[in-house]
């Protein structure tokens, strides 16, 4: 698979190691619906809920407080797995591997090895953002496995992403145990047992620094890379040293500015679905707590398709390779070229997945839920896939960790949205998701700015061929 039988059998148990890595860990907090369910049933902030009096006189249990401390968590979790980004790009181009992914099984296990009774439900607000940071950090370094699989590189970039979107079942499966009668203590504690494996995964399956892109013959890693890690230093000083554009150029470009502008928006429209779906579906279910846990499962194995959605768009940007470039057309001119399509398509199935959102009808949030795990495995795969193929490799960590910290902070209005969804509009989101299915609209002009990019090197490659030719 993936020409593994080309490569040595390392190669392929990086590549399926890091795969299970991926989906067993790195993306569970998007999860929180399946997770929010059982913090719900244990009792987490439950002193915040009251009695009330509703319709024809009715005694009801209030406990809109309760959602909004909820999902003030998955707030601050989403932000800071993004914000942390710049700091954790610049820690993986600086230090290396091995650094950043011991830092990141410290985050884990921070979570699992904790105990945090419902007693004690504020304690909750660190180590979620905790956990979110170790997987994004297991993400980052993971994704350099594309670099030894040469013309899929995009693919198996994408596989990654898409096995981080489905790890979100994690939470699932502890909700489905919770039901059965396991603690969420000792799920956790289970959890912490697995730092074993990726302690070990770090020392003898990945470098201690980088993995260069073009792969150098003979590159050994691991257990032989003894002999490499000085040369891997001495690659990366180079990449500094020839590449064409600075970290400041690249920054400043107007294909960084649009990536941002294209994430920003989109990550916005998903992190405020996912952490109001759990009020979301109270409020369609009109409070039918068997409803909510059926819908609540739905969307949690959905959330597994994400492994075998994100593919595609690997192979949409990989479809090129190999095959005979224009005269005097670059590998980046033609990277770029294949990755039009992909941008494109990520924009309109936003939209298209925001229009299902708004729709306030029960079985369509079915289909709401296969939109929304196709468009966040192309969204996530596309970001790094894109970065990747635009900019020289060895600013990949600074210019990833920056774009999605910069998001994070766009993300922020997700808490005030679902303030103003409680207040001023009465538990109603209509009107704010039609706002954002306008705001999405905006993803469409990075598609279009590289088309015209594109078109632009291609019409001068014309010109200098006809004046070649003419004289």
């Amino acid at each position: 698979w993936f020409g593994c039988n080309k490569l040595s059998v390392r190669h392929c148990l990086t590549f399926v190691t890091g795969l299970v890595e991926c989906l067993c860990f790195a993306g569970a907090v998007f999860g929180w619906a399946s997770l929010a369910f059982v913090l719900k049933v244990d009792g987490y902030f439950s002193s915040l809920c009251f009695n009330t009096t509703g319709v024809n006189d009715t005694q009801i249990l209030d406990c809109s407080a309760q959602d909004e401390q909820l999902s003030l968590i998955f707030t601050i979790t989403s932000f800071m797995n993004n914000f942390l980004m710049l700091l954790n790009g610049f820690l993986f181009d600086h230090f290396g591997t091995t650094v950043a992914r011991l830092l990141a099984t410290c985050c884990v296990s921070f979570l699992s090895s904790s105990p945090f009774p419902p007693a004690l439900p504020f304690l909750l607000f660190p180590a979620l953002p905790l956990l979110a940071v170790g997987g994004i950090l297991f993400l980052i370094t993971n994704m350099q496995v594309g670099n030894l699989f040469g013309s899929r590189r995009s693919t198996i970039i994408n596989i990654y992403n898409g096995a981080f979107d489905s790890s979100s079942a994690l939470f699932l499966i502890i909700k489905l145990l919770h039901e059965s009668g396991v603690s969420l203590h000792a799920a956790f504690l289970f959890l912490s047992a697995c730092s074993v494996v990726h302690v070990l995964r770090t020392f003898f399956l990945l470098p201690r620094t980088f993995i260069p892109h073009p792969l150098p013959d003979r590159y050994a890693y691991g257990c032989e890379q003894t002999t490499w890690f000085v040369k891997s230093v001495f690659g990366f000083i180079e990449c500094l040293s020839l590449s064409e554009k600075t970290f400041r150029e690249c920054l400043l470009s107007r294909f960084f500015v649009g990536h941002l502008l294209w994430l920003s928006v989109m990550q916005l429209r998903h992190f405020l679905f996912i952490g109001t779906l759990n009020p979301m579906l109270l409020r369609l279910t009109e409070g039918d707590s068997s409803l909510v846990s059926r819908y609540t499962n739905a969307f949690a194995f959905t959330q597994l398709c994400a492994v075998l959605c994100a593919p595609w768009n690997g192979l949409i940007m990989d479809r090129h390779r190999g095959k005979p470039r224009a005269a005097g057309e670059t590998e980046q001119e033609a990277d770029l070229r294949a990755s039009v399509l992909s941008l494109f398509l990520t924009a309109l199935q936003c939209v298209l997945f925001s229009l299902c959102a708004s729709v306030p009808s029960l079985p369509l949030q079915y289909l709401t839920f296969i939109l929304q795990v196709l468009n966040r495995s192309f969204l996530f795969g596309g970001i790094a896939a894109f970065i990747s193929v635009a900019f020289p490799s060895c600013h990949f960590g600074k210019l990833y960790g920056l774009g999605m910290s910069l998001a994070a902070l766009f993300c922020l209005l997700q808490y005030p949205c679902f303030a103003l969804v409680n207040g001023a509009l009465g538990g109603d989101p209509l009107y704010l998701n039609i706002s954002l299915t306008l705001l999405s609209l905006l993803a469409f002009i990075h598609p279009l700015s590289v088309y015209l990019h594109c078109q632009k090197l291609a019409s001068l490659r014309d010109k200098r061929k006809n004046t070649d030719f003419s004289s």
